[in-house]
């Protein structure tokens, strides 16, 4: 289901962000809350002692703006911090609370995620405030909080109880927040091998200078049959990746070959599972169609050109894939015969070879060889169509989280040469 925020009413909004936050399983049956302040100053907000999991656009309270409540249910006990927030914060008009497990963490210890460990992270999130503990549902919580958000904080963790973060519109709040999970994901998975390397300000300056689009805009774009239904496809797997928590809602992108020289690519300034067919992007040649390019276009159309056999291309930034992006570390799926079999050795890539200009990635990927892991950027896989680059994709997702996990049990025993050598000559051969 796309939605379209502009003209959704704010109950339906909430119910239907609401659940996403809890299939995600980013927040509990009785946890979190979520509010939307509209072009009135009212302010609609999830109710108290509902069941998330079943809550529906009936079930949403409303603050009116000179303080009066209505709706079927009285509003969320949490309701202060919500108001302060709006009161601080003239830019801010979405507001998401919850207990996700990895923010949660964070808050549990006293911490804040480094938010400048991979640049779009930096670009979405910025830094991050943090309130001391007070009481739940208490006017001195949502003081110390409304106070982060003054200093101009969008996002903010809760001492002991979890985060909260605001954005100019529900999806932008939406965005950060899964955003700010992922991070945290990965840094706590990251931490399992070691210490995750943050990017300098001059890092992060490079990467947004090589990603701003510097091919000519095509105005007269044509769709044929074939790319109608290759638009189609990487709709469905776009979903199907946010679905499996591959991808996220500014994370990830899809290129599949058309013709030789011609291709289509997500766009970089829409949510990844609220897409659409005529979202899409079309490069021709150095031309591209009308839209925001997401930051992997120039580096797509290299690896096209290079090699020809290679007709799709999935990058995106998985939590346990990119542990080993943020520490620098192999991925060595030596440990797992099929994933040595699917994947080979994996390619690692220093930061700045994703740029344009640079060939290191594709002269070295192949279809024996399809992923490859871009040191604090992100990992892609390539196919010679669609499902076998997602495919390999989700075997190097699959084989980083069950390394993550091994390694909370002992040391690894990776596959000799002399194994390594017998499933060449089984499978390979």
């Amino acid at each position: 289901m796309k939605i379209d925020i502009n003209t959704i009413h704010p109950k339906e909004l909430i119910a239907f962000m609401l659940e996403k936050v809890y299939k995600a399983g980013n927040t509990t049956t009785s946890g979190g809350n979520i509010s939307v302040r509209d072009e009135k100053g009212d302010v609609w907000i999830t109710p108290s002692s509902v069941d998330k999991g079943r809550l529906t656009h009936k079930d949403i309270s409303c603050i009116k703006a000179d303080g009066s409540i209505t709706g079927l249910h009285n509003p969320s006990s949490e309701y202060p911090f919500h108001v302060g927030v709006y009161e601080k914060r003239d830019d801010l008009n979405a507001v998401i609370h919850a207990h996700s497990p990895a923010l949660v963490a964070f808050s549990i210890v006293g911490k804040i995620p480094n938010t400048k460990i991979t640049p779009y992270v930096n670009a979405i999130c910025e830094e991050m405030g943090f309130a001391d503990y007070r009481v739940p549902g208490s006017q001195d919580l949502g003081d110390v909080i409304a106070e982060e958000f003054a200093k101009g904080f969008n996002a903010v963790i809760m001492e002991n109880h979890g985060v909260v973060i605001a954005g100019k519109d529900m999806m932008e709040a939406y965005n950060r927040f899964e955003t700010l999970e992922l991070l945290a994901q990965t840094l706590i998975n990251a931490s399992e091998f070691g210490t995750p390397y943050q990017l300098s300000d001059k890092d992060i300056e490079n990467y947004n200078v090589a990603a701003a689009n510097i091919m000519n805009k095509n105005t007269e774009v044509l769709y044929s049959s074939e790319e109608k239904e290759i638009r189609t496809e990487i709709v469905d797997f776009m979903n199907r990746s946010t679905l499996q928590k591959l991808m996220y809602s500014s994370v990830g992108s899809i290129s599949v070959r058309i013709a030789d020289d011609k291709f289509v690519t997500t766009p970089g300034d829409k949510l990844r599972w609220n897409l659409s067919a005529d979202d899409l992007i079309q490069v021709d040649g150095d031309k591209i169609e009308n839209g925001v390019a997401n930051n992997h276009v120039a580096l797509d159309k290299e690896i096209f050109d290079t090699n020809k056999d290679v007709n799709a291309i999935v990058h995106t930034s998985s939590p346990n894939l990119m542990a080993f992006s943020v520490i620098h570390k192999n991925l060595d799926v030596r440990t797992i015969p099929e994933s040595w079999i699917f994947l080979q050795d994996i390619l690692n890539v220093k930061y700045g070879d994703q740029f344009a200009g640079s060939t290191e990635i594709a002269n070295k990927l192949t279809l024996g060889s399809p992923l490859a892991v871009i040191e604090n950027d992100s990992v892609l896989a390539i196919g010679k169509d669609l499902t076998t680059a997602f495919d390999r994709l989700e075997i190097g997702e699959f084989s980083a989280k069950s390394l993550i996990m091994g390694n909370k049990l002992g040391d690894f025993k990776p596959m000799s040469e002399t194994d390594v050598e017998d499933l060449r000559v089984a499978f390979l051969s």
